[in-house]
């Protein structure tokens, strides 16, 4: 099965991310953004790699302002890992694969936490 990152939006945050059994990797761009687009396709080898182990999506922050709001998220790219409904990582600006790799690997490794 091939896999591709999702799109995050305001009304589908809560379901696809704050709820989701698994741990899940929001990019948080703009098509205005270079160095967006250089992210773009380690955040697509990711969602391809990890298949059904981490859920990978994007926001457009353009059209989802309040959700770059509420993650406080003041340069782009950034790449948020939530788990268990919680940020437990932030990665800002064009960072080589193996070091978002890593970080996912933390949180599937992590043990759940507490609500």
């Amino acid at each position: 099965m091939a896999h591709t990152p999702l799109t995050f939006a305001d009304n589908t945050f809560t379901k696809e991310v704050l709820n989701s059994s698994q741990p899940v990797l929001v990019d948080f761009w703009a098509p205005w953004c270079a160095p967006c687009r250089v992210v773009s396709p380690i955040v697509d080898d990711l969602a391809r790699e990890y298949g059904d182990r981490v859920k990978i999506g994007k926001v457009n922050i353009d059209d989802n302002e309040a959700l770059a709001f509420q993650y406080d998220i003041m340069s782009i790219p950034a790449l948020v890992v939530f788990k268990d409904g919680r940020p437990i990582s932030k990665l800002v600006g064009v960072l080589p694969k193996a070091d978002i790799a890593a970080k996912l690997e933390e949180a599937i490794a992590a043990p759940p936490q507490a609500a």
